[in-house]
């Protein structure tokens, strides 16, 4: 395994700055941050462009590749994460004309895995969704499959705000969906694992390893806090799941011991990257940095 990071929380950050300060501080992989270099997307901890794939040469690729390189720190992936079945179609072909070009970056600098979003309309059903999926991802997939590219979906419901309410953004979350997902496209398609959403999901996390571990290729190692207090004020249902709270890994009420225990009990052996979206540490460089390092001495004794 190699602990690395997300490169989202530094946009304003140049990528070879993140890289350096990274494996000063003892990281071994970066997913690398790749929206749009126009910007366009308004959520809090995207929109960082640290690759701006508009366009890219392959001499321009493996100049980025190779100048990570003489860092330490390795290529985990390149990271998106759009609604590829939003509602409206103006917004699916943007997205996707992005993520297909995020693709075709990874391809030329020899990064073999795409972390996205599988997406979903908030305004119907997961089944349906599906259905829609069929149509539209085939495309994506084989586009994927031809550049060299596993395309990994990460299993976050993304259902946390007003905008997203009440299916969600992406219907890429219960193992019921997930089965589908690799029983459509096969080999050609991978899960990027975030433990975080099993939590408030209520899915038991040991037996989700067990049945989907050999189907990640790539890992996100993020905290959630359940907070007690909102959970009996708001109930479950509400608006912004305002009960559940992104914390860094250590803070919040992910089983860790359990995690990894279930990870190489799997045969994982890819990057561990770590997300950063707890609100304590944010703000400044210096506060991003701080809670990346508390990750970073929490999640060490276990990847090895």
């Amino acid at each position: 395994m190699k602990l690395g990071l997300l490169t989202a929380p530094f946009p304003d950050t140049e990528l070879m700055e993140v890289a350096r300060w990274s494996a000063s501080a003892g990281f071994e992989a970066l997913e690398i941050a790749c929206w749009p270099a126009s910007g366009g997307e308004a959520r809090r901890y995207a929109g960082t462009s640290h690759i701006d794939v508009d366009g890219i040469t392959g001499a321009r690729a493996r100049e980025i590749a190779a100048a990570l390189g003489e860092t330490g720190v390795a290529i985990s992936a390149l990271g998106y994460y759009p609604n590829p079945l939003h509602g409206e179609a103006a917004h699916r072909e943007q997205v996707i004309g992005h993520l297909k070009k995020v693709i075709t970056a990874a391809g030329l600098m020899g990064v073999g895995v795409v972390n996205t979003f599988l997406g979903g309309d908030r305004s119907l059903d997961a089944d349906r969704n599906w259905d829609r999926a069929r149509v539209i991802f085939p495309e994506i997939v084989a586009h994927a499959r031809d550049s060299g590219v596993t395309l990994a979906f990460e299993n976050c419901p993304m259902i946390f705000s007003a905008d997203e309410w009440p299916g969600g953004h992406n219907i890429a979350y219960s193992p019921r969906i997930w089965r589908r997902i690799f029983e459509e496209w096969g080999e050609a398609v991978g899960m990027n694992f975030d433990p975080s959403h099993l939590v408030w999901q209520m899915i038991d996390q040991g037996r989700f390893i067990r049945e989907f571990g050999g189907r990640m290729v790539h890992v996100h190692a993020k905290d959630v806090m359940i907070d007690r207090d909102g959970l009996y004020e708001h109930g479950v249902m509400s608006v912004g799941m305002g009960w559940q709270v992104p914390r860094m890994p250590g803070l919040g009420d992910v089983d860790w011991p359990g995690f990894f225990s279930e990870l190489y009990r799997a045969g994982y052996d890819g990057p561990v990257i770590v997300e950063h979206e707890d609100r304590t540490f944010e703000g400044t460089d210096a506060a991003v940095k701080r809670g990346f390092l508390m990750a970073r001495d929490v999640l060490r004794p276990y990847v090895k």
